[in-house]
């Protein structure tokens, strides 16, 4: 049950509004409904006040669309008034599986038609919105969030087109690199973590799941992860252990610099369950060879955590190392579209981020802090005390 105590004693900034994009949708009805089941569940709010007015709907959900004309051209259409609302884009720019027709070929939309979209219903709202939000789960570019030779800055740029379009607030989850946000440092960025969904999912789909130092490990995959990785060993009260990648740095291949090897730098994981965390599982490489070295160095159970599973290579490399034994889980949210074969697999498991999500929502929208939502902290530890006691 959400924390209702801040949201009764704030009235909203103004009546509330989901502009879904069609990549999406599936995700926002979800959302939307935890929205309803909280605000019909809320009993401090009056629906009659007119300061309340559209706060207990049977749905938040907007009309609207992008349709494309037979050149690949697009419009932004919104189906109704958004006028002086509180409105919340929903966009998700992996999500391929979405084609359009140009000149009588298929194409498959990728995060550049998604991310122009978007751009579409913030000029279809044509300033009317009181205040426009955008979430963006998988940053739009956020990989390439800095410079190391001559070369663009491209999430930057767009972070900066979005403020320039009005947006007041951008929200996303386990950004990249989260000091992108200071390209615009007078508005609004949240990234948030997924940490206590990962840690839900393990306990609910492992029955013999045992969090100690005896039993428990929490590995880093690379560098880029540390942090991630020291937040859950540390709640935890588990130990944790690194690998760093070596590349070869005068070659390129696939627009980045091959690994030569994978170094690990910790303590013993033999007979121990290990925690891969990390941002995304992208085609995968990286992640299965850093849990074959964790087998190969005498690992109990393997558990792979990750925000984003985007597995660009496809899933065949994923069976095998399980038929291999090699990974036991691979547990990702719903925040990215996913391979409809993925859900099917018996060492998947899905960290549901709706409700989550539909909290973020309410908060930001009564204008309140959201230090309740952003830290995890007390949730896991409540969800720890449980465990224990079961």
């Amino acid at each position: 049950m959400p924390n209702f105590e801040p949201l009764q004693k704030a009235i909203p900034l103004a009546p509330l509004k989901l502009a879904a994009l069609e990549g999406s949708l599936d995700f926002a009805e979800k959302v939307n409904a935890h929205l309803v089941d909280y605000r019909h569940l809320n009993p401090t709010h009056e629906a009659g006040s007119i300061a309340y007015k559209g706060y207990a709907a049977d749905t938040y959900l907007l009309k609207c669309a992008c349709p494309r004309f037979g050149t690949g051209e697009a419009k932004g259409i919104i189906g109704e008034s958004v006028r002086g609302t509180d409105m919340f884009i929903m966009v998700d720019v992996c999500n391929f599986s979405l084609t359009y027709t140009v000149c009588g070929h298929k194409n498959h939309m990728s995060p550049d038609d998604h991310y122009q979209d978007l751009k579409r219903i913030i000029s279809a709202a044509n300033g009317k919105a009181r205040r426009i939000n955008v979430i963006m789960p998988f940053l739009y570019e956020g990989r390439q969030h800095k410079r190391t030779k001559r070369e663009s800055l491209d999430c930057a740029l767009a972070l900066q087109e979005l403020v320039d379009m009005g947006v007041s607030n951008i929200v996303t989850f386990d950004a990249h690199d989260p000091r992108v946000q200071n390209s615009i440092p007078l508005q609004g960025f949240d990234s948030y973590m997924p940490t206590y969904q990962f840690l839900k999912a393990l306990i609910q789909s492992v029955p013999d799941f045992r969090i100690d130092n005896d039993h428990l490990m929490i590995i880093s995959p690379d560098e880029g992860a540390m942090s991630r990785a020291v937040y859950f060993s540390n709640i935890l009260g588990v130990d944790m252990g690194m690998f760093y990648k070596r590349r070869d740095y005068s070659t390129i291949v696939n627009g980045k610099n091959p690994i030569v090897a994978h170094e690990f730098l910790g303590d013993s994981v033999e007979g121990k369950d290990v925690i891969i965390i990390d941002d995304m599982i992208s085609s995968g490489e990286s992640m299965l060879d850093v849990a074959k070295q964790l087998k190969e160095r005498k690992a109990a159970r393997v558990f792979v955590c990750t925000t984003f599973g985007l597995f660009t290579d496809g899933l065949a490399k994923f069976d095998e190392y399980y038929e291999k034994g090699y990974i036991t889980k691979v547990v990702t949210t719903n925040l990215n579209y996913r391979l409809p074969e993925l859900l099917t697999k018996p060492y998947y498991q899905e960290a549901d981020m709706t409700k989550f999500l539909a909290s973020i929502i309410d908060s930001m929208n009564h204008n309140v802090s959201i230090n309740h939502v952003l830290s995890p902290t007390e949730k896991i530890h409540k969800l720890l005390d449980q465990y224990h006691q079961r």
